[in-house]
């Protein structure tokens, strides 16, 4: 099993890319073109990060980060994949995660943001290594998620606990025009729901705590709370078709108190 830190350093690279400001309604608002360069050192014992910063109507300048070992609000997996973010939600001030996924020379980073209880925006970071020549994937469309999908999933923890491996099996089926239907199964639970669809949103309203999916351009999804409330456990999703059978998904996972318990992979394919 990989360390943590073996884990982080697959992420090393110049990384060529944009990000983009969406509305909580996925529509775009801003789009930065960027280079992110995560380099080792030191025989890879630390790692020197460069982000270029362009705030509006300011000099750019560079963000530049040194890491010489991982905090607890981040995990990554054997992959590369990784999240981080808030590990407690309140009801006032900012709370959020930032996920990311890699597929071979192209990477796919989200950050999902919120303003105590309101979603208030998603960041879209679509990259590729420098040498790389992979088109970006086309907008996620509802009629490629139809089907049915047969996944592993991993969960690993804050504690760094053994990690925790388990089959999932996903179907998705059109109901009508305006409505989709999904059945969710993993370990011994599966889960039946049901979502509006409305242009390039997928609304699950059925329970007390309603969910949307934005599909967004590369493949990419976002799943979250359309509003977070007391009392009630939640997730944080990001989702990527990097293939058109082929499809990533890591979620941030909270209790009923708002506490970040894990994060898990899931690695599925059309079937």
């Amino acid at each position: 099993m990989l360390s943590q830190w073996d884990c982080f350093l697959k992420n090393l690279g110049e990384w060529h890319g944009s990000f983009t400001r969406l509305s909580p309604l996925g529509e775009e608002q801003e789009d930065t073109p960027t280079i992110v360069t995560l380099e080792g050192r030191d025989n890879n014992k630390a790692v020197h990060q460069v982000v270029p910063y362009l705030p509006p109507n300011e000099p750019p300048r560079d963000l530049v980060l040194d890491y010489t070992n991982l905090n607890r609000t981040i995990l990554f997996f054997e992959n590369a994949a990784f999240s981080q973010g808030s590990t407690q939600w309140s009801s006032y001030g900012q709370f959020g995660g930032e996920f990311g996924l890699i597929e071979g020379d192209r990477r796919l980073r989200m950050l999902q943001l919120y303003d105590g209880k309101k979603f208030e925006r998603v960041v879209l970071i679509r990259e590729k290594s420098s040498q790389s020549n992979t088109p970006e994937r086309p907008p996620l469309t509802v009629e490629q998620l139809i089907g049915e999908w047969q996944g592993q999933a991993v969960t690993i923890y804050p504690d760094l606990r053994t990690p925790d491996t388990y089959s999932t099996h996903l179907k998705i089926k059109q109901k009508d025009r305006h409505s989709i239907e999904q059945q969710l199964s993993f370990g011994t639970r599966t889960i039946t729901s049901s979502a509006k669809i409305e242009g390039s949103r997928l609304l699950f309203r059925e329970s007390n705590l309603p969910i949307q999916i934005l599909l967004l351009p590369d493949g990419a999804s976002c799943n979250c709370p359309e509003e977070i409330t007391s009392a009630r456990p939640f997730v944080l999703e990001m989702g990527w078709l990097s293939q058109p059978n082929r499809r990533q998904r890591i979620i941030r996972s909270y209790d009923d108190k708002g506490a970040w318990v894990n994060c898990t992979l899931v690695t599925e394919e059309k079937i």
